[in-house]
């Protein structure tokens, strides 16, 4: 059986006990998972020490769902960790990370692995070169991100917190909830049940049936913060009456809901933020719009006012309140990306309408990055801009993403197409001039992850093969003399 050895080295700005550490957290495996190639988890046990498992669902080779159960092997805190996989598609998988101390406030962290392909003595070059090119992919995602999330949750230093999510297993829900566990901490769900005045099994979760106007409020004594993310997805059909009508009480009820039961509580959490939408500006061409300019006049104007209102109870008993107005969030797991990806894949993309409104656009680490900042600063209410400070027009997001693809763009879709087959829905979200600014995010100091739109997609699409990688780097070379377990 013929092996092969890939290794990674970065040099993370944090000691080896906090960069250690955070991996001993629930959510380190789902932070770690690039979105361009999302693993799901299935079961984990016994956290990294040696006898732990996690097995997963990849899809190694395109939409085929293969399970893999890696089992860990050896642990010594603060120096390594290392598991091996059990079932999977290598024929065989031993992954070491190794944290080797740098300076008093860094470190050098080394991913290892040696692996061996299946029927590796026929396999042709091209194929262990792909493999390798893959692993180098990945891994650079995975250090960036490491690195990053550190160093957010570094800048804000907070003490745990206890705090309460709904839309948990959304796409900004479920990013949010590893993001914040990785951080030390503890988050519970908002669980959606229906009929029946049923607990969650989970000690730290929370049920409620917001048709039936009830929750379970004897649970939320103590909660630090409360994130309010639920309701009915808008973009993906055309809106129907009934459609219409779902997506306005997916919002406003859920949110009175929580709003007065949190307004009744002895211990009130510090902070409840509200998830809106920048759809609260309406269609406004070139005007500049932050947190201070009125709504509009769409229907999603409409229903973002209405959704904001709804939490009144809460800041009405004096719990600050916030409204996240989220832009067009990037990730390739979900939204607006999601759906263009298999269009320009083909070579089929292209600008929409005119190609001349504004969008105004974030990516997804920097959603749970600006949500944690608001949670740190007391002096933050009201409404809040969750978007990226530079909006740039459809046709130039539209060049850019064909450019970090690499597939041309020759493509237009009519105005006429948009409206004739998604209706009111196309015309309010695909063609519909937004140009925001997050005022309030940058007079209070949000440091953004990406600013520019190429970098923020290479990252979340894994594209940025091009960068200088640590690997190359003599000094690191030096370092594995220094690995001996």
């Amino acid at each position: 059986m013929k092996t092969s050895l890939f290794t990674k080295k970065t040099r993370i700005q944090a000691p080896v006990e906090d960069v250690f550490s955070w991996h001993e957290h629930d959510g380190a495996v789902e932070r770690l998972s690039p979105p361009w190639d999302k693993a799901e988890l299935v079961s984990k046990t016994g956290g990294i020490r040696t006898g732990a498992e996690v097995r997963l669902k990849i899809r190694p080779i395109g939409h085929i769902p293969v399970s893999w159960t890696a089992r860990h092997t050896g642990y010594e805190k603060n120096r390594f960790f290392r598991d091996r996989q059990v079932r999977g598609p290598f024929s065989s998988w031993v992954h070491t990370h190794h944290f080797l101390p740098d300076t008093e406030n860094a470190c050098i962290m080394v991913d290892s692995i040696e692996y061996a392909l299946p029927f590796s003595t026929l396999v042709p070059a091209a194929m262990e070169k792909n493999v390798s090119s893959r692993l180098e992919r990945i891994f650079s995602y995975r250090h960036r991100t490491l690195a990053a999330d550190i160093a957010c949750h570094k800048t804000y230093d907070l003490s745990p917190m206890n705090i309460l999510v709904s839309g948990a297993g959304g796409v900004i829900g479920s990013t949010l909830v590893s993001f914040l566990r990785t951080g030390g901490h503890r988050v519970g769900r908002l669980v959606r049940v229906s009929g029946s005045r049923s607990t969650a099994s989970n000690g730290i979760d929370v049920s409620y049936d917001p048709a039936g106007g009830w929750i379970d409020d004897g649970k939320m004594e103590n909660i630090d913060a409360v994130i309010h993310l639920a309701g009915e997805t808008i973009g993906n059909v055309p809106w129907t009456r009934r459609k219409k009508k779902r997506i306005l009480e997916s919002r406003t009820q859920t949110t009175a809901l929580i709003a007065r039961a949190l307004s009744a509580l002895k211990n009130p959490p510090k902070v409840f933020a509200c998830a809106s939408a920048i759809g609260y500006y309406g269609d406004r061409r070139d005007e500049i719009l932050t947190e201070k300019s009125v709504f509009g006049d769409d229907f999603i104007s409409h229903v973002c006012r209405q959704w904001e209102a709804a939490a009144a109870p809460a800041a009405a008993a004096g719990i600050r309140s916030v409204f996240l107005r989220i832009g067009i969030v990037l990730t390739p797991a979900g939204g607006a990306l999601k759906t263009l990806l298999p269009v320009f894949s083909a070579g089929l993309g292209g600008r929409i309408g005119s190609g001349k409104q504004h969008v105004s656009w974030i990516g997804i680490d920097d959603v749970a990055g600006s949500f944690l900042h608001i949670l740190a600063d007391d002096a933050i209410e009201g409404p809040v801009n969750i978007v990226s400070p530079e909006p740039v027009r459809n046709e130039r997001f539209i060049r850019i993403l064909g450019r970090v693809l690499g597939r041309p763009t020759p493509f237009a879709v009519p105005e006429s197409i948009i409206g004739a087959v998604f209706g009111q829905m196309g015309r309010e979200t695909a063609l519909s001039d937004t140009r925001v600014m997050p005022e309030k995010l940058l007079s209070t100091g949000y440091a953004f992850r990406h600013t520019a739109l190429a970098d923020a997609l290479s990252h979340v699409l894994g594209a940025d093969q091009t960068r200088t990688s640590p690997q190359n780097n003599p000094r690191n070379s030096a370092l594995m003399g220094k690995i001996r377990l």
